[in-house]
């Protein structure tokens, strides 16, 4: 049976065996409007792992696939393992919940102008959710993002907004998320940044029902609180190719005790 020992040791493998400018968004829950050139490829390796009070979930790992389609356009992928433990219930690990999206820049960067885009992402329900593997539906999320760099030399840039996560039926809630990020270019190699992000108490009244939502009631059931949370990262810079990316963060408000992300990012 899998157990948290195995969880960390996975995560802790593959942050040894993967061998870094690169545009925001991940390794932080707040995105930013910056597509993917076009004709371009960024292709990630990644693991999350999550520990909220009395459970632990992931992600590992998991494949994230951007094409710059067309100028200022981008289509999106993730395609995970994941992994869920919520005692006294044993652990599960298989395919989850597939991400697909697509990034679209409608205002470009001035000396005056923030850049402006719209990233709508689905989650389609390809996990199982009786194992914990899944949501059980499909989400959509409709967010609006804008990002600026500013300084004498341009070497801090912020990024930031929300949108408006959308999931049927009674047993799960709809809710805002808002953030917003700041980083610094200290070298050609290194770039170290943080965000704070927050999202709304439920939009519905219904009760949750654990029968059907299972371990998904602590993050995405009705009626749960709200919560605020803070995540401290950046990027590794190799060459213009490779590169890696990391964070790590807790609630401020809510009862995820700690996050953490990895990942191998290869851009051609």
């Amino acid at each position: 049976m899998l157990n948290r020992n195995i969880l960390v040791f996975a995560f802790l493998m593959i942050a040894l065996l993967v061998p870094g400018r690169v545009i925001a968004g991940p390794p932080f829950v707040t995105d930013d409007p910056d597509p993917v050139e076009y004709k371009h490829w960024e292709v990630y390796l990644f693991s999350i792992y999550n520990h909220p009070a009395g459970t632990d979930s992931a992600e590992f790992p998991a494949v994230e696939i951007n094409y710059g389609l067309v100028p200022d356009v981008q289509v999106h992928m993730i395609a995970p393992l994941t992994y869920d433990s919520e005692p006294p219930k044993s652990a599960q690990y298989g395919y989850g919940d597939t991400e697909l999206g697509i990034k679209y820049r409608f205002v470009k960067e001035t000396d005056f102008l923030p850049e402006v885009g719209t990233f709508p992402l689905v989650e389609v329900p390809t996990g199982d959710a009786s194992r914990g593997l899944g949501n059980g539906y499909t989400q959509v999320f409709v967010p609006v993002w804008l990002q600026k760099s500013f300084g004498a030399d341009k070497k801090w840039t912020s990024f930031g907004g929300g949108g408006f996560w959308y999931n049927p039926g009674d047993d799960h809630r709809n809710f805002w998320r808002l953030g917003i990020e700041l980083q610094r270019d200290l070298s050609e190699q290194w770039t170290l940044g943080g965000e704070i992000f927050h999202e709304t108490p439920s939009e519905s009244s219904h009760a949750a029902s654990p029968s059907i939502v299972g371990h998904l009631e602590s993050t995405n059931a009705v009626g749960v609180h709200g919560h605020t949370a803070f995540n401290l990262g950046g990027y590794y810079n190799f060459d213009e190719h490779r590169h890696i990316l990391f964070s790590a963060g807790r609630d401020i408000d809510g009862r995820n005790r700690f996050s953490c992300y990895l990942a191998f990012q290869l851009t051609f």
